[in-house]
């Protein structure tokens, strides 16, 4: 252990640069690796953040990957292996000898530790755990209980207590012990003499209070916890509400179990927003790496079988409308236009209400607000596109009539598919469904059911004319 008084003057470490990963880099890398040049490559590694390592270690085949990966530091190794693609992270974890993946174990935080430790088999985990240091192994095997999307499954153990009769000091010591070892440091936590969290005080009102003063006289009574049960999105919605950067975890009695930062929360937004553009298609965000073909096509099929349902009306609505079709064949070339417009129009929407509903920006017992803002906004762009088309129609046809109608059914087709884009998520939402699941498969089928219907009415209404 450093001695907390020891101030001995130590080299300034030189700054991390930001970088491009371009292809001239890469080359230049892959070139030292094939000639062995150990320390050519470090040299380049050494200035560089974990982050753009693990960059560079993606574009890199597992063979290449691997032999950067033996040549960096521990303390860097295991920063770089949280940002690994899934490819290259299973590989290692596959082959990296144990002794090894320990120590890189041991160098994290618990809730990086546990994520790791979580992704091994049964049997290279009980071994890994085995031989690290009890008391990190404890909490790691503490983490792993909770279910990965909860406030419990991305919570870290390593939190700043001090009990409420200590004093401001006692509580600064606290602090510098525990910055040796970890980051994301933001608040001192206040515990009674039974564990139960009864305050928080922010490090920098930490440093303008007197040393003598006691922690409950200076700590702030209101903190905002979560228990370890609930969802991760959440918890994601709590710290965009109140803007806070960390977090406390508690159990029923309140009793403190850990802390969530901001770093964990944006991790858990890119995860949550992953899974539901995957669900908007009926696919899942991991598929591709860990099901088989026949698994991800029978994941699929289902909603491209509901899908075909629906657009089999479309199929109807166009043979109803044959007669008019057959008389104005150029109709036909603005069928695929309006209803690929429309429909893209109707996905922005979808997109756009269910990550509100899963940040909580968006409610869905008031619906109206979310209609009426995409409204306003259909209108513009149905506008827009609506002049456009239909002076290119009007040319096209060579008839004002045949221009107005195409322009008229591409202003109705895009501002009703933002609607029902917009009310298809908020009423599953209501219902008990999962919008990232319904959304797509209905959405763009009715839409093109609709869109065509409107265009061919307005075309015969107007078929004495053309």
């Amino acid at each position: 252990m450093v001695d907390e008084n020891n101030d001995t003057d130590q080299s300034p470490r030189q700054p991390r640069q930001l970088i491009e990963v371009d292809d001239e880099l890469m080359e230049d890398l892959e070139e030292l690796i094939r000639s062995r040049s150990d320390f050519l490559i470090l040299n380049i590694l050494q200035d560089l953040y974990p982050a753009d390592i693990a960059h560079i270690m993606n574009r890199l085949d597992t063979e290449e990957a691997e032999y950067v990966f033996r040549l960096i530091s521990t303390e860097v190794a295991s920063e770089v292996i949280l940002d690994l693609d899934d490819v290259h992270r299973e590989h290692f974890l596959q082959t990296m000898p144990q002794p090894r993946l320990t120590e890189l174990v041991g160098e994290m935080d618990s809730d990086d530790a546990a994520d790791i430790v979580g992704e091994l088999p049964e049997e290279r985990a009980e071994q890994v755990l085995g031989t690290m240091d009890v008391e990190d192994s404890s909490e790691v095997q503490e983490l792993l209980r909770y279910d990965e999307n909860t406030a419990g499954g991305i919570m870290a153990k390593e939190v700043a207590v001090v009990k409420a009769k200590d004093t401001v000091k006692q509580a600064i010591r606290v602090v510098r012990k525990m910055a040796r070892e970890h980051k994301n440091i933001h608040n001192v936590y206040v515990v009674d003499e039974n564990g139960v969290l009864v305050g928080t005080l922010p490090l920098q009102d930490l440093l303008i209070h007197a040393p003598n003063r006691r922690m409950h006289k200076v700590m702030d009574p209101e903190v905002i916890t979560v228990t370890a049960d609930i969802d991760q999105e959440q918890v994601a919605q709590l710290f965009r509400k109140y803007d806070i950067v960390s977090l406390p975890v508690t159990d029923k009695t309140r009793k403190l179990l850990g802390r969530i930062t901001v770093d964990d929360i944006v991790d858990v937004l890119e995860e949550e927003h992953e899974e539901d553009v995957a669900r908007m298609v009926g696919s899942d965000a991991d598929e591709l790496a860990r099901r088989s073909p026949a698994r991800i096509a029978m994941m699929r099929l289902p909603w491209v079988m509901m899908t075909l349902a629906i657009e089999f009306l479309a199929g109807v609505v166009v043979h109803f409308f044959d007669q008019t079709l057959s008389r104005v064949i150029l109709l036909a070339s603005f069928m695929p236009i309006i209803s690929a417009i429309s429909g893209n129009t109707g996905l922005q929407s979808a997109a756009l209400v269910v990550r509100g509903l899963a940040t909580g920006h968006v409610d869905p017992h008031r619906w109206w607000g979310p209609i009426w803002r995409q409204l306003q906004t259909t209108i513009i762009i149905g506008t827009i596109c609506g002049v456009f088309i239909g002076a290119v129609g009007g040319l096209w046809y060579g008839t004002v009539l045949f221009g107005a109608a195409v322009g008229v059914s591409m202003f109705l087709a895009i501002n009703i598919s933002g609607a029902i884009g917009t009310a298809t998520p908020l009423i599953s939402k209501r219902l008990g469904f999962d919008p990232a699941i319904t959304v797509g498969p209905f959405e763009t089928a009715f839409q093109d059911v609709l869109g065509i219907s409107i265009f061919l009415s307005i075309a015969t209404m107007l078929l004495h004319w053309l």
